[in-house]
């Protein structure tokens, strides 16, 4: 029986409604989301196991709070971590009301911990997959919208929107395939570095014909307060940085795909919990960049940011990653002196 004398639950053992749960996850994302949702319920698996809870319709508030406590000590969590974690078993268990294994509201009693702005900005990034996944959405259902361009931009090129919003149509060159950026202060889209700010970066075929295809179509044919023509627009003239973060906010919410969202605002101005900012977005992309051993000066010139920014505050590499990036250059470094060796090596006489 539930917490609140609900009788009306069919009996389900932990191990199985994690299991009906992770298959339902799968016919909506993609693995690496799946494999995260896992990973985080397969401790509360475990913790159920450890005290022999072995019916989903007999867990009550009380025993999320205990779970809670434990798991944040099991796994010596920080405040971030933590809210992740819970997150996850808020979204099981609202998944498991709708197929009467829990009570339906028993979610509801599941405290997610609030972190403080600063510090959950600090660690927050957009995951590679998930990127992907959303893209490929736009793609699908939204093709070359305002909504694909500027997140494809900003995946891309891990550029702020700042910068993204100083892109004129003139800075867009489809045939060499490049972006150039221009610090203009005095006509409203200054640079954050200045001048220093001021480069040329390249862009992949794929982004090109995507915003060719977003002038030629989709693009509201408008010019700013100064006269000059915004690569992004909207009725008003050169879209501004609300209107981005908004945009962003929306499509990197699960709701965006259909997906459970835990206190979910439904509004277009708020930020879901599980949403990203733009800044995510762009700590992702230079994380993404790293992970496939794009040098680190090469990453730097391209973002516009300095190398010992990108160490404290965007990579975004596990240590095991970067140990085995670290491996693998060292031993293609000593494969290629051995094969100098060779090649230099006199020979016999």
């Amino acid at each position: 029986m539930s917490e609140d004398g609900n009788h009306n639950l069919d009996p389900i053992d932990p191990s199985t409604a994690q299991q009906l749960y992770l298959d339902h996850k799968a016919s909506q994302a993609m693995e690496k989301t799946v494999q995260g949702h896992r990973y985080r319920t397969n401790h509360f698996v475990r913790w159920c196991d450890e005290k022999g809870i072995d019916n989903m319709n007999d867990l009550t508030g009380r025993h999320i709070h205990e779970y809670r406590l434990w798991r944040k000590e099991d796994g010596d969590l920080n405040a971030v971590s933590l809210q992740t974690q819970m997150s996850t078993i808020r979204v099981f268990l609202r998944w498991c009301g709708s197929i009467e294994a829990v009570d339906p509201n028993l979610y509801t009693k599941v405290m997610v911990p609030q972190v403080p702005t600063e510090e959950q900005q600090r660690d927050e990034l957009l995951e590679k997959d998930r990127a992907e996944e959303i893209l490929s959405y736009l793609s699908n259902f939204s093709y070359a919208s305002i909504k694909h361009v500027l997140l494809a931009l900003l995946w891309e090129t891990g550029i702020r929107i700042g910068a993204a919003k100083s892109l004129d149509l003139q800075d867009v060159d489809l045939e060499d395939e490049f972006l150039r950026f221009s610090h203009r202060p005095e006509t409203g889209t200054p640079l954050k570095n200045g001048t220093g700010g001021e480069r040329l970066v390249a862009i992949s075929p794929g982004l090109a014909i995507l915003l060719e295809d977003y002038i030629e179509n989709t693009r509201p044919d408008q010019t700013d307060d100064t006269g000059r023509e915004p690569l992004l627009t909207s009725r008003q003239g050169r879209l501004s940085r609300s209107s981005m973060r908004r945009y962003v906010y929306n499509i990197t919410a699960p709701c965006f795909l259909d997906e459970e969202c835990p206190d979910c605002a439904e509004s277009t101005d708020a930020k879901c919990p599980e949403a990203v900012t733009p800044h995510a977005v762009r700590r992702g992309s230079i994380t993404h960049f790293l992970t496939k051993d794009v040098p680190t000066e090469v990453v730097g010139d391209r973002m516009d940011v300095s190398r010992k920014i990108l160490d404290k505050h965007y990579d975004r590499r596990s240590e095991e990653v970067k140990l085995e990036q670290r491996r693998s250059y060292l031993e293609s470094a000593k494969l290629d002196s051995i094969k100098s060796d060779y090649d230099t090596k006199p020979e016999r006489r």
